[in-house]
């Protein structure tokens, strides 16, 4: 066999079957969603959102990797619009393939693991949009705090929380009731919850107050706060797969935050792009992405080292990201 033969047979045994996963990148001001191969770290495709002038932000990827959703919403205040929804994107070919009514500005939302609801947070009408999703029906709107932003469900899918950032609070919506069931206050401006993976605690951001909220999630009570750098303007949170690290993007700080879990202590605090807004981690918790809405790109850090290993072009207003299955 020719040697140029047993190279090529080499490269094709040394390489995956399956791709690496893609990562997903909402760019609000630009109106498109950058998508990137986690792999080489190159943007394979630029997705171009409809109707002209839509928002694209929030987004999520369905637990079974088969749909890609994106919230998009119109710039105008307390109106819903054409531009005002929900969008499913398949991961293969890019395409639309169906979009959801979620009430007047969706910004953030969740998708149960099974697929069948949308619970999106409504900041413009301080409300919290539950949508069938088999149906593609409305069949809850339920009142939370001012400014709704962020929304997070419990591993067990039992409870949503949704933050609002103008009354300082976190409503808890039972998911078999669909009410809200309790509310409780937190730090100045609250924009972003997650769960740690066995589901009893909940950690929430601050911008205004600096901190990070440790919440008791099987009681919906407020324990302590991790206060943060001076120069952080915590949003988007992330806790690590092996539920040991919490990671903070810290907005107009231009930097991550690394807490212990264990300790709830402040271990690391990472310069990155400028205004990390949204923030992802892989699901072996290797890598971590932020989307850095000011540089209009991508930092990739390696959560061993807690250093910033490459930087990705992506679109004007960068806000969301997340990563495939």
């Amino acid at each position: 066999m020719k040697a140029h033969t047993l190279a090529v047979l080499a490269l094709l045994f040394a390489s995956p079957l399956s791709a690496a996963p893609l990562a997903y990148v909402t760019n609000e001001i630009a109106g498109t969603v950058t998508i990137f191969d986690t792999a080489t770290n190159q943007v394979v495709s630029t997705v171009k959102m409809t109707p002209a002038g839509a928002r694209p932000r929030g987004i999520q990827l369905t637990a079974d990797g088969k749909r890609v959703y994106i919230a998009l919403s119109d710039v105008g205040r307390r109106t819903q619009s054409p531009a005002d929804s929900i969008v499913a994107l398949d991961p293969k070919t890019f395409k639309e393939v169906e979009r959801f009514d979620a009430g007047s500005d969706p910004e953030r939302f969740v998708i149960t693991r099974d697929g069948s609801r949308l619970y999106s947070a409504n900041e413009d009408a301080g409300l919290a949009t539950v949508t069938d999703v088999k149906k593609n029906k409305v069949i809850a709107s339920l009142v939370v705090g001012i400014e709704p932003e962020g929304v997070a469900l419990s591993p067990d899918g039992r409870w949503v929380y949704v933050t609002a950032e103008t009354s300082n609070t976190v409503s808890v919506i039972d998911t078999r009731k669909l009410q809200v069931v309790s509310t409780f206050l937190v730090d100045p401006r609250p924009r972003v919850a997650a769960f740690s993976p066995d589901g009893k605690r909940a950690y929430v951001t601050a911008e205004i107050g600096g901190t990070l909220t440790v919440v008791d999630a099987v009681h919906h009570k407020v324990l302590r706060t991790v206060k943060l750098p001076p120069t952080a303007k915590p949003v988007g949170v992330v806790v690590s797969p092996d539920g040991k690290k919490i990671y903070v993007a810290n907005g107009h700080g231009n930097s991550v935050s690394v807490i212990d879990v264990a300790t709830e202590k402040l271990t690391a605090t990472l310069p990155v792009g400028k205004r990390p807004w949204g923030i992802a981690v892989t699901r072996d918790g290797k890598r971590l992405y932020t989307a850095n809405g000011l540089s209009n790109d991508v930092s990739v850090i390696d959560t061993a080292t807690l250093k910033v290993i490459a930087s990705i072009p992506a679109g004007k207003g960068a806000w969301g990201v997340e990563i495939g299955r």
